[in-house]
């Protein structure tokens, strides 16, 4: 005898519920991509393209190849965030500051993360090639093999001199975007990449002291643990003197006043800010080096407004 087994029909309050969780697994999904692109910092390098750009230009550059450096720029940080993920899959999950990233969550896996990052990487490069011109593109190859090789890679984990070296990818998008427009990078488009690189030491060593014990616990001879503070307040003070002196070494060279004051108060603010920090460590004091970390972003997102002005007015 066949006995039929009866059929189970989900009730619309079930369906709905089911509905709502695949909804809800898909959104985790997608929020976990686009952590793995590091949109916090993909927005900071856009604040350094856009302006080089119209400087560059002399105003609004050609709304095509803005466009494609915007979208292929974008995608070209999200290329070298991801692979940076996948390659510090390892150390991640050891840091309080990065264990809750998608692969230490197990959000994603690590082959498809390396497979997202090998295609936005391409597609940036394509779209640059396709719509630009070959030193914009081999730049823009040139800093997603830069950061995620030869620094992450090799550097990283090696020398507490990474945040200097690693520097030069962080500044590549000032060149990128002024290749773009004009073919080649004149002595200012390289003063304002010498601005952003400097910039960076002050920038992440703050970030370094804050979390010093997880990169000890890592294993990432990041500057603040294989160092005294003396040592690594000789290096703030001295890269943030260095940062003022290229802004304003870039001002005789093709910008005007707009850009010259903003120049001359937010450097002020700046080496303010950063021999705070130097002088109160010094003195035993309690400092918040996150503070100093907060005001470089400041810096250099006013900056670049100004230089984004000037090259309209």
């Amino acid at each position: 005898m066949i006995t039929e087994r009866p059929v189970v029909v989900a009730s619309p309050g079930e369906l709905a519920r089911a509905a709502r969780s695949e909804r809800r697994d898909w959104a985790a999904v997608l929020r976990a991509y686009l952590a793995l692109t590091k949109p916090q910092i993909v927005e900071l390098l856009l604040v350094t393209t856009v302006p080089s750009m119209m400087l560059a230009a002399g105003g609004w550059p050609d709304l095509r190849v803005f466009a494609v450096v915007l979208i292929g720029g974008a995608l070209a940080g999200g290329a070298a965030s991801a692979l940076n993920c996948y390659i510090d899959r390892d150390i991640d999950q050891l840091m309080r500051r990065t264990k809750r990233r998608p692969l230490p969550a197990h959000s994603v896996t690590p082959r498809s993360v390396l497979v997202f990052g090998l295609t936005l990487a391409v597609i940036s490069v394509a779209l640059m090639a396709a719509f630009t011109n070959l030193l914009a593109t081999a730049l823009t190859a040139g800093a997603i093999f830069y950061y995620d090789v030869v620094y992450t890679l090799w550097l990283k984990r090696r020398t507490p001199a990474n945040t200097f070296w690693g520097g030069v990818c962080g500044a590549a998008p000032v060149i990128i975007g002024w290749a773009a427009v004009t073919g080649g990078v004149s002595p200012l488009g390289w003063a304002l990449f010498a601005v952003v690189f400097f910039w960076q030491m002050p920038h992440f060593y703050a970030l370094a002291v804050k979390y010093k014990d997880d990169y000890a616990r890592a294993g990432i001879p990041m500057l603040p643990v294989v160092r005294s503070m003396t040592r690594v307040n000789a290096e703030i003070a001295v890269f943030t003197v260095l940062t003022v002196a290229a802004s304003l070494a870039a001002w005789p060279l093709g910008l005007g006043a707009i850009y010259g004051a903003t120049a001359l108060l937010t450097g002020v603010f700046f080496l303010f800010e950063a021999f705070r920090l130097v002088q109160r460590t010094r003195r035993g004091i309690a400092v918040n080096p996150m503070r100093l970390f907060h005001a470089s972003i400041t810096y250099l997102t006013i900056l670049f407004i100004a230089v984004a002005v000037d090259a309209l007015v």
